[in-house]
């Protein structure tokens, strides 16, 4: 399954305060937990980073109590089920082609 993370900065703390808890929790090693692909992790200005993961869905459990653990504190995280639209696009554009002839 893949899921797409939203974590928000607190913006309460500046960014020396964000990169000290963050460290403290061992985030940059400890998420994603084991087991998944970071398919993309981009930062979204005014509102945080954006993680999508992919991963068996059987270690979503884990996927949230690395965020529980790491996190918390720092970021507020919004999750959505996501996936690969790419190739539903091209399919439909394709087909869309063949009908109208282009």
């Amino acid at each position: 399954m893949m899921i797409t993370v939203l974590l928000r900065h607190d913006q309460t703390q500046h960014l020396e305060q964000i990169q000290a808890s963050l460290e403290e929790r061992d985030w940059w090693n400890g998420f994603p937990p084991n087991g998944c692909e970071i398919v993309s992790w981009v930062v979204a200005m005014g509102i945080g980073q954006i993680v999508t993961l992919r991963f068996p869905a059987c270690n979503l459990n884990e996927v949230n109590v690395e965020l529980e653990r790491r996190a918390w504190g720092v970021f507020s995280t919004e999750f959505y089920p996501t996936y690969d639209f790419l190739p539903v696009r091209e399919r439909l554009k394709r087909e869309s082609n063949e009908r109208t002839g282009r």
